[in-house]
């Protein structure tokens, strides 16, 4: 059970989480605004706008209020002076005594809209592209950064919460460029000017519904609060019962074989009833909040509207104004209400824009991030050398994996590793690609030391065949070039027939063209050890890394993989891990690696003939 809900957690990393609005949040976050300077000058385009947008938005209930007052006109008449009211005379402009005929505010209306739609339609277009553009930029950079990062940190992290953190944080952080940061621009605007203008219409009116306004949404935050919890409760038990559903499925032949319908399912229905629980209950807050909403909203503007008519009564407010006053006020409510969302959404960008920073300011490998050829200055022959060399994990540095390793490999020589399982085989693999460094002695290629080799020099010139082929859902001619991006067609035609595999490729109706499927999924284990052994051809490297790629294989496919092996191997330097011992009988050299020591070396013959050898141990525990 504690597996499945940690299951479930995981899969929640797609909603980005929440963080306290502090100076140092808000301050990790402007940093990523730097994204925006490129197209700055767009983006203050986007603010005015904005403003243009809500000035204009609150011009239309204006317009209306003095369409109805143009056809009572006695009524607007009878209006006092500004005189009388000394919050008015701090305008220049007299908004209660401008008086237009019928026919000219249907124009202005109309002129009004026109402009609104283009000041709506600019904001959202430039916003959008400057969002879309950083967004973009913000993506790339994070990306490569991922793929700079040591191997030591994808040990460490989950494959799901990294691509969550490129899809949903960073989604995240583009909704409030484009979206949240104008809505709340505009609503700030809107506020200020609405405010305004309803204390022009009447301080009295303004004073009276500010005054019930705030309580009403104060309390819908805390309503709202309450709703959003209850429903993400809702939504972590939903998911857990999905991952019951998923794991469920995918081990459907344990839970057969085991006769654990009856469990499954009572825990099933146990889960869905808990969402159950949760979505009555949070039914009766929704319910609860709904009606309070409407009996204070409808409630509010009936007393507004009450308190309205009686200055109509006594001639200090004329329709139009009130149905302005009205209008707006509701547009300064809804500017109100929608703050709460957008403060929170501003605290998942905060929390996304965090993470992003985190990783951002992580530091990789010093790895080409653009493509550059190999310097002949690091060209390196196949020579390589071991001196004392101890090694443990980032992660268990209490754990010595490895310990006064001492090895050499001339030109040519095909090394194979042996000895019991964790003993620390592939380990030596990963510290030849300098997946991971040493935290004692050296490594050195043709007498260079590993260190004063630039990473992406290195690799270029190191093949790696894993016991576990990963193959890219392509074509098979793409991951076939992907050990030489820039090889010809006919290059991969003939690294395909060294590797035994252009007999099968061509067997399928769209050949070189054939989709291999995620993982090479509509490929055999042969044809995908077919495949890698292909790249590496193409490669054509000083030295080769062989985990072991035909320990899994039926005969025919094992004898065509290490066919093509063979022809791999030929004059290059080869490192093979091997399990199945009698792969590696012609070996130039056997290492035995015994609880992170070297504890023997020699040929097949040598070690064969040493009596109580871990070796022979070995290779009589197969024969047997």
């Amino acid at each position: 059970m504690a597996r499945r809900g940690f299951n479930s957690n995981t899969e929640q990393q797609a909603e980005v989480e929440k963080v306290k609005v502090s100076k140092e949040s808000l301050k990790e976050a402007l940093v990523l605004f730097k994204y925006i300077k490129p197209y700055q000058g767009k983006f203050i385009f986007g603010l005015v706008f904005i403003a243009l947008s809500a000035i204009s938005t609150l011009a239309f209930p204006v317009l209306l209020g003095k369409m109805i007052d143009a056809a009572s006109p006695d009524a607007s008449s009878a209006l006092p002076t500004t005189a009388n009211n000394p919050i008015q005379n701090q305008f220049d402009f007299d908004l209660k005594n401008l008086h237009l005929g019928l026919n000219t505010v249907l124009l202005l209306i109309f002129i009004q809209l026109g402009l609104q739609t283009l000041f709506s339609f600019m904001r959202i277009y430039l916003f959008t592209e400057v969002g879309e553009k950083s967004l973009a930029n913000m993506r790339k950079d994070l990306y490569s950064k991922l793929l700079t990062m040591p191997m030591s940190f994808y040990t460490e992290q989950r494959v799901g919460e990294l691509s969550s953190r490129i899809s949903s944080d960073l989604s995240q952080i583009q909704d409030a460029i484009s979206l949240t940061l104008a809505e709340f621009l505009r609503g700030l605007f809107t506020l200020t000017v609405g405010l305004s203008v309803i204390f022009l219409i009447s301080t009295k009116l303004a004073l009276t519904m500010l005054g019930v306004v705030p309580i009403i949404a104060i309390l819908a935050v805390v309503f709202g609060m309450r709703i959003r919890k209850m429903s993400r409760k809702a939504q972590d038990q939903l998911a857990e019962s999905g991952t019951i559903v998923n794991e469920t499925f995918q081990g459907i032949a344990i839970v057969k074989a085991f006769s654990s319908e009856a469990n499954e399912i009572k825990r099933y229905t146990k889960s869905i009833f808990g969402v159950v629980d949760t979505a009555i209950s949070n039914a009766r807050y929704r319910g609860a909040f709904v009606s309070f909403m409407i009996f204070s909203v409808f409630g509010t503007i009936a007393f507004v509207m009450w308190v309205g008519a009686n200055m109509i009564k006594t001639g200090t407010l004329t329709i139009g104004d009130l149905t302005m006053f009205v209008i707006i006020s509701g547009f300064v409510g809804g500017t109100f209400a929608g703050f709460a969302d957008m403060f929170s959404q501003l605290q998942k960008t905060l929390g996304a824009t965090q993470r992003v920073r985190e990783m951002l300011r992580d530091k990789g490998e010093d790895v080409d991030l653009i493509e550059t050829p190999l310097n002949e200055k690091y060209k390196i022959a196949g020579e390589v050398r071991f001196e004392n060399v101890a090694f443990a994990y980032p992660g268990r540095t209490e754990i010595t994996v490895l310990n006064n390793i001492s090895l050499t490999a001339t030109k040519g020589q095909q090394i194979a590793l042996v000895g019991p399982s964790g003993a620390g085989k592939s380990t030596i693999a990963s510290l030849l690609l300098q997946f991971y460094h040493t935290i004692q002695g050296n490594i050195f290629y043709d007498d260079k030391n590993v260190n004063d080799i630039p990473l992406s020099q290195l690799r270029k010139q190191l093949a790696y065949v894993p016991q576990d082929v990963m193959l890219f859902g392509g074509t098979l001619f793409e991951n076939i070039a992907y050990g030489n991006p820039n090889a010809t067609e006919q290059e991969v035609i003939d690294a395909a027939k060294k590797a035994n595999a252009f007999d099968f490729i061509m067997a399928f109706p769209e050949k070189m063209e054939t989709i291999v499927g995620e993982r090479g999924i509509k490929l055999s284990g042969g044809q995908r050890q077919r495949i890698a052994i292909a790249r590496a051809i193409l490669k054509n490297p000083a030295i080769l890394i062989l985990d072991e790629a035909t320990s899994a294989l039926d005969s025919e496919s094992e004898s065509l993989v290490q066919e093509a092996l063979d022809n791999l191997m030929q004059n290059r330097t080869t490192f093979v891990i091997a399990h199945r011992l009698s792969t590696i009988r012609k070996a130039d050299k056997i290492i035995v690696i015994d609880k992170g020591t070297l504890a023997e070396q020699g040929t097949h013959l040598e070690l064969i003939n040493k009596e109580n050898g871990i070796y022979k141990k070995l290779v009589d525990l197969q024969v047997e």
